[in-house]
């Protein structure tokens, strides 16, 4: 049996620990520094067990040695965003949980393949990356899936229609200046832009790249975690089942669109070696300029990371 670990066992972690679970592809061990908190967790999953047919083993745990040959480790630790906090306050008190995490996944599960979750996420992947020294294909942070389902939830929710025929495509850093591309976005085949006018994808696309923002206005003391657990363990499953999954991502760029050092979410292929492949698209202006603007405030983001570390 596979092994997948995941640090932090709040709602994002523990939400993420219970979707995984589910799909009975590996055995799940959380870890949290809380005393108690992964235990408990992971003891009221196993008593839904039979009931939602989990057969695999879940640990809760605050000793990180278990994780030890994990295959996948995803990074949840950090504090929630609040009300008015831009993603890059929370900088400096996340980067130091992450390096501490690092740290213990570098020791204990080498070979893992990373993907980093808590914000602000292209940064904190950067810091991983740099953490651990592992290969860049083997760190990749969990953005685009997330930016894309809401983005493909919004257009169902505007057309009526069941948004699992919704495929759509989100490039750009995990925040306010991710980049909704439209056409790149089909529903049931069809363009988006032969369905709906140019005001209402704009306005769709504004409200994706605020989604995350309107939960936690609802909130006022949290975030969103049902999404984001989602997303994460579809990423878990392409990558535990070698899927060959193809999506957007927070990948280390080389070269690719242009850009350099920085994580950035792109289309990726998903597979056993973590980030398999980078796959370019054609943008246009337009798109590239946004894009341009979603890299320039990542890259800022690096370098507050290098003021800190």
């Amino acid at each position: 049996m596979r092994k997948v670990a995941v640090i932090g066992a709040g709602n994002v972690g523990a939400s993420a620990v219970y979707y995984i679970a589910k799909s009975n592809i590996a055995d799940v061990v959380m870890v949290d520094v809380v005393e108690g908190l992964p235990q408990a967790k992971a003891l009221d999953f196993l008593h839904a067990s039979p009931s939602v047919g989990c057969r695999v083993r879940i640990v809760g745990t605050n000793d990180y040695a278990q994780i030890a040959d994990s295959d996948v480790v995803v990074h949840t630790a950090g504090i929630a965003r609040k009300p008015g906090m831009d993603r890059m306050d929370l900088l400096k008190t996340n980067v130091n949980i992450a390096k501490s995490a690092a740290q213990n996944i570098k020791r204990y599960a080498p070979n893992a393949i990373v993907i980093a979750v808590a914000n602000p996420l292209d940064v904190i992947a950067m810091a991983m990356l740099r953490e651990t020294g592992f290969p860049k294909e083997r760190v990749v942070g969990m953005a685009g899936i997330l930016d894309s389902t809401r983005f493909r939830y919004f257009i169902a929710e505007r057309l009526g229609v069941l948004a699992s025929d919704v495929d759509a495509m989100v490039l750009g850093g995990h925040g306010d200046t991710m980049v909704p591309v439209a056409r790149y976005t089909r529903v049931a085949g069809f363009p988006l832009s032969e369905l709906l006018g140019g005001e209402e994808i704009t306005a769709l696309s504004d409200r994706t790249r605020t989604g995350g923002g309107e939960i936690v206005n609802y909130l006022k003391t949290g975030s969103a975690y049902y999404a984001p657990a989602a997303s994460t363990a579809k990423m878990v499953e392409a990558i535990i089942t070698d899927e060959k999954c193809v999506a957007p991502a927070s990948a280390y760029l080389e070269g690719e669109f242009g850009y350099e050092n920085i994580f950035l979410g792109v289309p990726v292929v998903l597979g056993k070696s973590g980030v398999e492949r980078i796959l370019e698209l054609e943008l246009s202006a337009d798109e590239k300029s946004a894009l341009d603007n979603s890299a320039d405030h990542v890259a800022q983001g690096v370098k507050d990371l290098d003021s800190v570390s």
